[in-house]
């Protein structure tokens, strides 16, 4: 196969393009477009609370306002430690209208990783979930916040959704009362609503090539970086994507957004999808399969990207039977390998067409699907999606492209793929090849029609419920338990998750910790998924000649001893 040959064409969905037309423009043209058009279309629907286009336009113009009178300007950080929400959204496309760069943070984090991020990125302003802030208090004085911007749930509800939810706006502003009395000498604390009264602002001007985004990632060294993903890069996934359901009609879909918008995955889909097809978002803070259930009743969803666990979920909730799935067109499946079995039961129960792809933070993310149409095949990732490219090289000598069925590291190449790391230009030249193919890690086999399975990573990265788990990360953490003397980690197989994080641990001599005090140890420095759920005693951990851990060989012990108990 040559370098430009593209024989995976020929299974694309009639309507779906070889190609994107990628305008040199910002990415907050997209909502621009969708309020000139579809004004009055519902675009963002928040547990019984709804903005249309044109009010949510109205309202990212005022925050961006009052963003401004906080001091952010053009190319300054702004990091958002919030759940799927309407202050979510309102305030990713203000900041990018003030011509700053968006720092996504997961509010489940703790202040040990987010205290990393908000000093790696330099954000100036942080927009917490009030639950979150204290986290971010307890590590300001290291970083460079100059002001944390605070946002209830609460505050986003109408009063008859704020009574249901028992979150009376009293409480919520006797809440942020106290959380303002308890910040940090220097550090103003501003309530999210201060900010919706600020004077209007237009699009400050931005090059495509301008970061829009910092994604935070890991690595093998366990420690995250940022990925510099571009208005170029969201832009053009945002295409990719949105034409590869070729069924899709601009101003008639509904997204069920449960997927996380702080994840690279959940922000393309439910952002930037969505609002390139002017439609309408609705936004779950969380997964709860009642909730996922009630919002299908309510707002008959097309569209329903999710991770497998959640598909599986819904088929086995015995309350799934009385509601009708009918109106979910297509689902879309990534962050982690979609069994065979779930696609065919998932399917069955819903009728919708349920297809895996694959991407990573450093590619906007979405690079491989599998058609929307007959010719997808369960199993795979599918082929490269529009203006991509991929092949199979040598691991050892990235250089050498192998042929069909032969198993080496995937290589991609198109236009989301991002800037480099920030901050890092050595480890963002180690991520692409001199000819500009960035390396995944994952090692794959392509057919010679272009469908890539993935069969191993080169990088030791586990992936549980759609989530990154650095093993390097989890180890530090457990090795300051003073009980510690060395630790692996690495991922088993889990039906639920795909992946379940594993510990081995060697104890100090003549110190004894029971398992659980470790995993309690883990939870005070770690987000819960990151935290072992399998924690093994060890007199030893195996190690190669020069002394690494060998967490390859851990992993088929945990493997055969899982085999030979029949389980």
């Amino acid at each position: 196969m040559t370098e430009d040959a593209r024989p995976w064409l020929v299974h694309y969905p009639e309507g779906v393009p070889a190609d994107v037309e990628i305008e040199d423009r910002p990415l907050t043209s997209l909502l621009d477009d969708a309020a000139r058009d579809f004004p009055d279309h519902v675009a963002t629907a928040f547990l019984g609370s709804t903005l249309t286009y044109r009010q949510l336009h109205e309202q990212i113009a005022r925050v961006a306002g009052g963003l401004r009178a906080l001091g952010v300007g053009p190319g300054d950080r702004v990091a958002l430690v919030l759940p799927n929400s309407t202050d979510h959204v309102v305030v990713f496309w203000a900041v990018l209208r003030l011509g700053a760069v968006i720092v996504e943070c997961n509010p489940l984090y703790t202040a040990h990783e987010l205290g990393h991020q908000l000093e790696d990125s330099g954000a100036t302003v942080a927009v917490v979930l009030d639950r979150a802030f204290e986290a971010v208090a307890s590590v300001r004085s290291s970083t460079s916040l100059r002001h944390v911007v605070v946002s209830s749930v609460a505050d986003q509800l109408p009063a008859r959704q704020r009574l249901l939810l028992r979150l009376p706006l009293p409480k919520a502003r006797v809440a942020l009362a106290k959380v303002r009395t308890t910040l940090p000498t220097g550090t103003a604390a501003v309530p999210f609503r201060v900010l919706r009264r600020g004077e209007p602002v237009e699009q400050h001007p931005v090059a495509p090539s301008d970061v829009a985004l910092l994604q935070y990632t890991g690595g093998t060294t366990g420690v995250p970086k940022g990925a510099m993903l571009t208005h170029r890069n969201l832009l053009a996934n945002a295409a990719q994507t949105a034409v590869w359901e070729n069924r899709a009609v601009r101003g008639q879909e509904v997204m069920l957004a449960v997927l996380p918008m702080f994840h690279a995955y959940g922000l393309t889909f439910c952002l930037g999808v969505a609002t390139r097809l002017a439609g309408t978002v609705v936004l779950l803070p969380l997964f709860d399969v009642a909730m996922v259930l009630e919002a299908i009743d309510r707002w008959r969803p097309t569209l329903f990207p999710g991770v497998p666990p959640m598909y599986s979920a819904i088929i086995d909730a015995p309350e799934t039977a009385a509601h009708d799935l009918g109106s979910i067109r297509g689902c879309f499946s990534g962050a982690m390998r979609l069994p065979v079995e779930t696609v065919r039961r998932f399917e069955a129960a819903s009728g919708c067409m349920l297809v895996e792809g694959y991407g990573m933070t450093e590619t906007s993310p979405l690079t491989f699907g599998n058609p929307m149409s007959p010719a997808r095949r369960p199993g795979t990732i599918g082929v490269p999606m529009p203006s991509t490219y991929g092949r199979i090289a040598d691991v050892d000598d990235p250089g050498r492209v192998l042929g069909p069925g032969d198993r080496g590291e995937l290589q991609v190449r198109g236009p989301q793929v991002f800037a480099g790391y920030w901050k890092r230009p050595e480890e963002s030249a180690a991520a692409l090849t001199p000819d500009g193919w960035l390396r995944t890690g994952d090692v794959g086999v392509m057919t010679d029609d272009g469908f890539v399975t993935i069969v191993d990573r080169t990088k030791e990265l586990i992936i549980t419920g759609g989530f990154n788990v650095y093993p390097s990360e989890v180890e530090e953490a457990l090795k300051t338990h003073p009980a510690v003397e060395d630790a692996a980690v690495f991922g088993v197989p889990d039906d639920y998750r795909g992946e379940a994080v594993k510990a081995c641990v060697v104890l100090r001599h003549g110190v004894v910790a029971a398992p659980e005090d470790l995993r309690n140890h883990c939870r005070s420095e770690l987000a819960a998924y990151k935290v072992p759920r399998i924690v093994e005693i060890r007199d030893s951990l195996p190690r190669s000649v020069v002394g690494k851990v060998m967490r390859r060989e851990l992993r088929e012990q945990h493997l055969a001893a899982v085999r030979a108990q029949g389980r």
